[in-house]
């Protein structure tokens, strides 16, 4: 009789851990149903005071799994936590797309990118007690050009036993230049892996998670596409949330959210992983 093949293990990583209390309380919600196995943490986010890193540990303390890592923020409407860092748009680091464009044009500072991701870790490793077990950007900062060297540069430099992310994934063709975004993310990683190799830092193998957060679009049929094919090891990433008025202060996505986590907390959800011979544990 043929053996049944193992579970391919993978990581589902709830970005924005600290950015408002609905976001926190979802996840958490998430991480004590065994629906997630790991979460970022903004430390520049305005909900991560001693009580919500408390709960966080306590949601995560019997799942021996759950990874807890920091989310590098590093885009509007957060404020860096370093004095004399540029560019700066008032008194807040650039929207993302206006950094990402600087990155292109060579007009950052690898210096004060390195030194504010280390400042970023530091707090992070001052609130928790530990370094980070992963390390990752918001708005996918860490892959771009030249704020890679500084994050790999700090990170390397901080906490290199800990494992960054990258956002790309070895599929067809075909299917990369149906989304754009995540073609764009898979392009930018190719470089930011090599920077990774050179620092001597361990990576996710596969990556997946991006859409276009449409209030209309059905969630379990995306997780099922997220899934399929993605190796072991792996990482999908979300972003569960309850709407309230902070984060409707500080992001676009925010309806999704609460349809993300519905979906993660029903009774589909197992149902799909183990539909897919995969496990988060």
């Amino acid at each position: 009789m043929k053996q049944a093949a193992q579970p391919r293990r993978i990581w589902l990583c709830a970005d924005d851990y600290g950015l408002s209390p609905g976001v926190n309380s979802a996840i958490r919600d998430l991480i004590e149903r065994g629906r997630l196995n790991a979460t970022s943490v903004m430390v520049v986010g305005p909900a991560l005071d001693r009580g919500e890193i408390d709960a966080l540990e306590a949601a995560a303390k019997p799942s021996p799994r759950c990874a807890i890592g920091l989310h590098v923020t590093l885009s509007a409407p957060f404020r860096p936590l370093t004095m004399h860092f540029r560019p700066l748009d008032g008194d807040m680091f650039l929207p993302f797309s206006k950094l990402l464009r600087a990155g292109a044009m060579r007009r950052l500072d690898r210096e004060m990118i390195r030194a504010e991701v280390a400042v970023q870790l530091a707090t992070f490793a001052d609130r928790f007690g530990r370094l980070p077990d992963f390390v990752d950007g918001h708005q996918h900062v860490q892959l771009y050009p030249q704020v890679r060297d500084g994050f790999v540069d700090a990170v390397a430099e901080a906490a290199p036993k800990a494992w960054v992310r990258q956002g790309g994934r070895d599929q067809p063709l075909a299917r990369r230049l149906r989304s754009p975004k995540a073609l764009l993310l898979d392009t930018l990683s190719v470089p930011f892996r090599r920077r990774a190799r050179a620092a001597d830092l361990a990576f996710n193998p596969g990556f997946a998670g991006v859409y276009d957060f449409s209030p209309n679009v059905d969630f379990g049929a995306l997780m099922l596409q997220f899934i399929e094919n993605l190796p072991e090891g792996g990482l999908i990433m979300c972003h569960p949330g309850f709407v309230d008025d902070v984060l409707r202060s500080l992001d676009p996505v925010t309806d999704v959210r609460e349809s993300e986590h519905a979906f993660l907390a029903g009774d589909a959800f197992p149902d799909l992983l183990k539909a897919s011979n995969v496990t988060l544990g």
